[in-house]
């Protein structure tokens, strides 16, 4: 009779060995796009099957020495700390994934890029000295490569699965380019700006989410960041002269989740230094 197989053996360790390893790291962020990954639940177990999880503070203390074959990077660089720990990150890792808003595009702690983070710390804490922060909070893309971003505040259980199953397959993710509108067209919501006249940012918005703020009669507020090519500025005038929504509420839509993504960044800025979406003379 053939015996069992010794699981803590040479040849099972062998196989451990060679399942690529995964590291989960944590910036400037609330943590919860790696919530999304322990949100997998069934998933997580067909996953372990197929990927060792050597680095992932946010659910186990075990900690597994790199280089590692995937990382999945969250949060954005805030800290000198930061920005020595992402240059490490990258040096142990095949492969780089920047994962949501902050990861991708600064986040909402962004925001400070256009305030005075003196007198912001002045404000909020009362040793301000005891703080060592950047003047920015900016995107893990501006300081290391990233081979692929997702989007999103949080990113989606979906996302992350194909994008993982990509890595295993050596392929690279299928996403689609589209905006939010054509979601709300796919699952048949009826456009809640033109039917309702609420501000909405699909026009402009990557889809990804599902147009799950529209469906319950809300509009858009941009969490996946720009659509490819949006027109931002037509889309903010139209809010205006259609919709009548002061200038300044248009610079606050778009400062929110995504609020260093250049083409809200820039439209943002345009909007702020004229009194009128899209600039001066728009």
């Amino acid at each position: 009779m053939k015996r069992p197989a010794d699981a803590s053996g040479p040849v099972a360790r062998a196989a451990q060995r060679r399942r690529p390893r995964l590291a989960v790291w944590k910036f400037s962020s609330c943590d919860g796009c790696q919530l999304t990954l322990l949100d997998c639940e069934d998933e997580l177990l067909a996953l372990a099957d197929r990927l060792e999880v050597a680095y992932f503070l946010e659910a186990s203390r075990a900690v597994v020495e790199g280089p590692y074959d995937l990382s999945l990077v969250e949060g954005s660089i805030t800290t000198p700390d930061e920005l020595e720990r992402i240059q490490e990150v990258r040096r142990q890792s095949r492969t780089v994934i920047a994962i949501g808003a902050c990861a991708t595009a600064g986040g909402i702690q962004s925001l400070r890029n256009v305030l005075d983070v003196d007198e912001l710390a002045r404000t909020v804490y009362a040793e301000p000295s005891y703080l060592d922060v950047l003047a920015t909070a900016t995107p893990i893309a501006e300081h290391v490569k990233v081979d692929f971003e997702l989007r999103g505040c949080p990113i989606t259980k979906e996302q992350l699965l194909e994008a993982i199953g990509a890595f295993l397959h050596g392929r690279r993710p299928a996403f689609g380019t589209v905006s939010v509108c054509q979601e709300c067209k796919r699952r048949g919501t009826v456009c809640v700006m033109v039917s309702g006249g609420v501000p909405c940012l699909g026009p402009v918005t990557q889809a990804g989410c599902g147009a799950l703020c529209p469906a319950y009669g809300r509009g858009c507020y941009g969490c996946f960041g720009p659509a490819e090519s949006p027109n931002v500025a037509s889309l903010m005038r139209w809010w205006q002269d259609e919709l009548g929504v002061e200038p300044a509420a248009t610079v606050r839509a778009l400062r929110t989740f995504n609020a260093a993504a250049p083409a809200f960044a820039d439209a943002a800025a345009a909007a702020d230094e004229s009194g009128r979406p899209g600039g001066e003379g728009a």
